[in-house]
């Protein structure tokens, strides 16, 4: 029996007729309204002609309507499902139903499906036309995840090519409606005030500062202020306390502190079991306090909430394209979310939401979430534009485009496993991948891993790097899969769906052979840290026969007859599927803790890793904080030298390699695979041609101080310095930059017969740096008339010109220049004349020496002559002689 009543209590009722009509007109609409009107659950009934007195797409009956709503979170789709069967008075699966990875409830009087816009991606690429379906509506936009604004776009292309006659709503309570009205092609926006409880807003920051966010880390100071204000609001407020928090850890530490409170408290996120997310969205026999992350943003009803503890954080995806390297990183939420969050504590009635921030810091946050377009990893993203005829997305209809680099590197990686061409067509390999519903990377390893381990095996090690094992599993991948296998907890359970899930999708699709490369070792196991596996022999680093079956099947498997990958240990099975996965993640030891990946970057084991003495690695999960070295291992498998060189074949090089390392030209014959040496020998005969690229390596990094510079070479240096500083071309700039990189001009052909430092140190600077001369033009005659290494002075004598600072420098003694009455010009430029006494120290400085004669000189013979009476001192210096002696 419907519920009437509840039904009559949404506010968004109002706005059926005005968003039926900007259907009907344009086929696109943007609603927006506030949490708790009833946007998520009654619109969809409504459209479908099942409630709220709506006539649906085209007035026929429901049976002709099929409304789809997308969700972001498995969470909320199955709640909202659930909602609306409730308010229908009938069970999931009748008129309304939903879909999400791993489980289903529809059946042929379905109206209403609920599914996660991952899942509607997938069908997207099955069935372009989504026959049967006549409005799709895109609820909670404004989170902008990556699959819903692939879908939204998808959907759009869909609308302009093949039906028309498809609607399309785009749904939020806080969503950039004008962005998506634009992107919906100047859609109608619908808005819905209905009736919102008030919020009052409490300011409750930390009384001392606490550390900002850093990668994954949040200062545990901040989780202690949580867990006191949540102390706070339980004793102010009445009604359950929604807390959010950034993650799970975050959600596990705060319940810990707040084990004495008297009241239930929840934990609710999206590895939580699904007995504990329905308990949350039910109401409570007593108090609550639930602690939630993003998930409980949007499209839920906590009943009984009035109370919202905000801890202002959220978690966002990351990618370091350069390292192949993607996590999670906890930054400030928006207030966007700030205000869906809110909104949470006034669903029901008037409530409260404390903010553990200051008003101030407030209006300095983001307006909306920075879209995951921007920020994540797109190489699943690049498989479903080139799946859908658009290898580099600038077709697709997106409200942000995606980073050239971010595609560029996804493309890569595409390219890497097969699943597209070189000019980015997908394959049919390709094809295969993205029906699989995983990542390309996964989805290339239980393709590649299947054949030679065996479907089971392979979806079962593929279902553990697709939902990452709770971290009290360890960092070892293998003994974690044997603690799924023993099952009791949650993880367990949706490990073992997926992992069915996955073989059966397998199994539905063609078969192709591994390549080559990609083919566990046959004999011997791999090296495990840890000990001999539940159920089999073996010790650290033994070379014993394989195992009929080391790791046992999983229950409810039966085992027929000898298979793929029978006489495989879990350890090998593990490290051969994840090195499929992440090829560029394959890593050596070079220390009992440090591991340098093949793509170049460090890696560190944690403290107490049952890894640590593994020679080689297949990363699964890492994570690099900004500015760090190196990244952290979390999850891992042992693989031995032969798995890797395969799952990385692509990266194996082997060549000469001449370098210039510790100050000289050191030669090697080297095998690698990418950034890992495997093998090294000396190489006696380098190629002059890479002996001669060593040494200019050397010459940018020591500078040309490694060549013979002796006095009149580095004179000849600063007189050149000084024409090419005063004159410009032709004179030659001579920087060590600038000389190295002329080095073909003038070191040549000492550079050619050189081999080693020793030689270089044994290049005349000075006879080399001849040849950057400006001969051609005939200007290299004029050298000694521009720039004279010596000038003759009226004493007779000549006397060497310092070029070293912006003006050229003569220094003499003050006697031997009696009678010039003009300064020395060099080039335009006058010499600065450092005039010294008898004893040759400086006197006086002078670039005028007609206004030195008249003006200063009077002082400098009043102070000298005393102390050097035996030479010259003239009243008139313009008339006496000059000399170099004493008085006659």
């Amino acid at each position: 029996m419907i519920r009437e009543d509840a039904l009559a209590g949404l506010p968004v009722r109002g706005a059926l007729p005005a968003l039926e009509r900007a259907l009907e007109a344009r086929g696109t609409a943007v609603l927006c309204a506030p949490p708790g009107t009833g946007k998520t659950t009654l619109v969809p009934l409504a459209l479908g002609g099942l409630a709220g007195g709506a006539r649906g797409a085209s007035g026929g009956p429901a049976a002709d309507r099929r409304i789809l709503v997308a969700e972001p979170r498995r969470i909320a789709a199955r709640a909202a499902a659930r909602r609306m069967a409730w308010l229908l008075g009938e069970r999931v699966g009748g008129r309304v139903g939903f879909t999400v990875r791993g489980e289903r409830a529809v059946s042929r009087e379905t109206v209403v499906e609920v599914v996660t816009t991952g899942v509607l991606l997938q069908r997207l690429q099955r069935d372009q036309e989504l026959a049967g379906v006549t409005t799709v509506v895109l609820d909670e936009c404004h989170e902008r995840h990556l699959d819903a604004d692939t879908v939204a776009a998808f959907l759009l292309d869909v609308r302009g090519t093949l039906r028309p006659e498809l609607r399309l709503v785009a749904a939020s309570a806080t969503t950039d409606a004008e962005g998506w009205s634009r992107l919906l092609g100047n859609a109608p926006v619908v808005e819905a005030a209905g009736v919102v409880h008030p919020v009052d807003v409490v300011w409750a920051p930390p009384a001392r500062a606490v550390r900002p966010p850093h990668g994954m880390r949040v200062d545990p100071a901040l989780m202690v202020h949580v867990a006191s204000v949540v102390r706070r609001a339980l004793a102010e407020r009445p009604g359950d306390v929604l807390c959010f928090l950034p993650g799970v850890g975050e959600i596990a530490r705060v319940a810990g502190l707040l084990g004495e409170v008297d009241a239930e408290v929840l934990q609710v996120h999206g590895r939580a079991p699904a007995a504990v997310q329905d308990a949350v969205l039910s109401p409570g026999r007593g108090r609550r306090v639930v602690l939630a992350t993003s998930v409980a943003e949007s499209s839920l009803t906590v009943p009984g909430v009035r109370v919202v503890v905000d801890s202002g954080l959220a978690r966002e995806p990351r990618t370091d394209h350069a390292r192949g390297l993607g996590s999670l990183t906890t930054v400030r939420a928006s207030q966007a979310a700030g205000r869906q969050r809110a909104g949470r504590a006034g669903r029901e009635a008037p409530g409260t939401v404390y903010r553990c921030w200051s008003e101030a810091e407030d209006g300095r946050l983001p307006r909306f979430p920075a879209p995951e377009i921007q920020v994540a990893d797109l190489t699943a993203f690049a498989l479903h534009a080139a799946c859908w005829g658009d290898p580099d997305a600038s077709g697709l209809a997106l409200l942000d485009p995606p980073p050239a680099g971010a595609m560029a590197a996804a493309r890569s990686v595409l390219e890497a496993i097969g699943a597209v061409g070189p000019s980015g067509t997908v394959t049919e390999r390709g094809v295969r991948m993205s029906r699989l519903g995983l990542h390309p990377r996964l989805a290339r390893a239980l393709v590649d891993g299947a054949p030679e381990v065996g479907t089971r095996r392979a979806a079962e090690v593929v279902a553990l790097l697709s939902e990452e094992p709770p971290r009290e599993y360890g960092d070892d991948l293998a003994a974690a899969w044997r603690t799924a296998r023993r099952g009791g907890d949650s993880y367990g359970a949706r490990w073992r769906a997926e992992a069915g899930r996955l073989a059966s999708a397998l199994s539905g699709t063609s078969s192709a052979p591994t390549p080559p490369s990609a083919r566990p070792p046959r004999s011997g196991r791999a090296p495990s840290p840890c000990g001999p596996p539940d159920g089999g022999p073996g010790a650290i680093g033994a070379a014993t026969p394989p195992p009929t079956r080391t790791g046992a099947p999983a229950p409810g498997t039966a085992h027929r007859g000898p298979g793929p990958g029978d006489g495989l240990s879990d350890d090998t099975v593990a490290g051969f599927v994840t090195a499929l996965a992440f090829p560029e993640r394959v890593s050596r030891a070079r220390g009992e803790t440090a591991y340098l990946m093949v793509s170049g970057t460090g890696a560190e084991l944690g403290e107490g890793s049952r890894l640590r003495t593994a020679p080689w690695l297949a990363v699964a999960v890492a994570d690099r904080a900004p500015h760090a070295a190196s990244a952290r291992v979390r999850l891992a498998a042992v693989v031995d030298e032969d798995t890797a060189r395969g799952a990385a074949s692509h990266l194996l090089s082997r060549g000469e390699e001449v370098q210039w390392e510790d100050g000289d030209v050191v030669a090697r014959r080297v095998e690698r695979l990418g950034a890992v040496e495997l093998a090294v020998r000396p190489l006696v005969e380098a190629g002059a041609g890479l002996v001669r690229a060593a040494l200019l390596e050397g010459l940018r990094r020591e500078g040309t101080g490694l060549l013979a510079w002796s006095r009149d070479a580095g004179a000849l240096r600063q007189r050149l310095g000084f024409l090419h500083r005063v004159l410009g071309e032709p004179w030659p700039d001579v920087s060590d930059g600038a000389l190295v990189a002329r080095a073909d001009e003038w070191l040549e052909p000492e550079l050619s017969r050189s081999r080693r430092r020793a030689d270089l140190a044994r290049i005349d600077a000075g006879q080399a740096l001849q040849r950057l001369l400006p001969w051609a033009t005939g200007d290299a005659a004029r050298l000694e008339e521009l720039a004279p290494e010596r000038l003759t002075v009226p004493s007779g004598s000549r006397i060497r010109v310092d070029y070293a600072g912006e003006q050229p420098v003569l220094a003499v003694k003050l006697q031997e220049l009696f009678g010039l009455r003009e300064t020395p010009r060099l080039a335009g430029v006058p010499v600065l004349v450092h005039l010294l006494s008898p004893a040759g120290r400086p006197a006086a400085v002078t670039a005028d020496l007609a206004s030195f004669w008249q003006e200063g000189y009077r002082a400098v013979r009043a102070d000298l002559r005393g102390r050097y009476p035996k030479h010259p001192w003239p009243e008139d210096p313009m008339a006496a002689e000059p000399t170099r002696g004493v008085k006659r």
